[in-house]
């Protein structure tokens, strides 16, 4: 578990100062696809569409969970703010260097805390966009 904070918190550093300076780079048809992204994962997720949400992810994220019920275990299990929340904010949209695309979105889990997550866009061959990843922490607010 330490390991895992350690390479959360460089990402979080790395991604803090540049997300709002190279956002501009993306088109308002982007960003409107990437909102939709997540917000169409999120309702699978509410709907317990395992194929749906998958079906979201890179094909890097898929071949590494194999099945959509793999990837639903693992939402299930180790983003409960992700997988149920209360609420939702969609934060800042922007890329580095070293993380590409990434959209903020913060969340109210159903305990009631605060996580802010950093999804991980990929734009596919076909234009299209899908999450290549999620990075999760304890958010310093509990605001939406």
């Amino acid at each position: 578990m330490p390991a895992r904070f350690a390479a959360l918190l460089a990402v979080i550093l790395l991604l803090a100062p540049g997300l709002t300076r190279a956002a501009e780079t993306l088109s308002d048809g982007d960003r409107a696809a990437i909102r939709q992204v997540i917000q169409g994962q999120l309702d699978a997720f509410k709907r317990d569409d395992g194929a749906a949400a998958y079906g979201l992810a890179s094909p890097e994220i898929q071949q590494k969970f194999g099945t959509a019920e793999n990837f639903m275990h693992m939402v299930k299990s180790a983003y409960p703010a992700v997988y149920r929340p209360k609420s939702v904010e969609f934060r800042e949209l922007g890329s580095t260097d070293d993380m590409g695309v990434v959209q903020k979105v913060f969340f109210i889990g159903p305990d009631g805390g605060g996580v802010l997550a950093f999804y991980q866009m990929e734009r596919q061959p076909d234009g299209s966009w899908k999450i290549n990843g999620c990075f999760v922490t304890v958010a310093p607010d509990t605001s939406v």
